[in-house]
């Protein structure tokens, strides 16, 4: 998938104020669209929502993969939770005896950070070289808009998918009972319709899929 006209680059050497009044300026001249209660707009052909895009930006530019580095990839609601935790346990397995696994008190999303909500979505992380090795991160995005230095690099890649049904159930219900209170879901019909159009976090569906899929052919 290309980048398209929403695309934008802001240097390096752009103050962090700067570089975040860049992004604000770029999400009011994006697409926008209400799915299951959540405001989603598009960004280089997918459609997430705008608290992502703060993290997704800087995250292409800016990212440094090296060759020890696993990358976990996956649409929300698809089982993240359950891959952070198995990838780090796997990576870990001689760090930590089963008694002292850092699982038993903290959540996988405090263990292996999403670069869209958590490294990036506050202003550039200062401190990734002191992470220790291997690095394990996780995202939402599509193969596609990965930061060239991913792409190019020998990291580990691991992708998860689900049934897509079974995808938009789980996240209709996430919508209903997430404590957000300007996150109010429609019927369920209706989010369905919007589901099977794409319109949904980090959709279309297939376009999601499929630029992992190839790439590992």
């Amino acid at each position: 998938m290309e980048k398209n006209k929403n695309s934008q680059s802001f240097s390096s050497s752009t103050s962090e104020e700067d570089y975040k009044n860049g992004i604000e300026k770029l999400l009011n001249t994006l697409p926008r669209k209400n799915s299951s209660g959540f405001s989603l707009c598009q960004y280089n052909g997918i459609w997430c929502p705008s608290s992502a895009i703060h993290g997704m930006i800087p995250f292409q530019q800016f990212f440094q993969a090296n060759q020890n580095n696993i990358i976990l990839a996956s649409l929300p609601k698809s089982g993240t939770t359950w891959l952070k935790a198995l990838i780090f346990s796997i990576v870990n397995q001689n760090r930590y005896a089963l008694k002292d696994s850092p699982l038993l008190t903290t959540h996988p999303h405090d263990l292996v950070f999403s670069v869209e909500y958590k490294l990036y979505s506050h202003g550039l992380p200062r401190n990734l070289d002191q992470l220790s090795q291997p690095r394990i991160f996780a995202t939402h995005t599509h193969y596609a808009s990965l930061p060239h230095s991913i792409i190019h690099s020998n990291c580990r890649l691991v992708y998860i998918c689900r049934n897509p049904l079974d995808n938009f159930v789980s996240y209709w219900h996430f919508s209903r009972a997430t404590k957000n209170v300007n996150i109010k879901p429609g019927p369920i019909d209706e989010s369905f319709v919007n589901y099977c159009a794409g319109y949904h976090g980090f959709g279309p569906f297939w376009d999601n899929i499929v630029g992992y899929w190839k790439e590992s052919l």
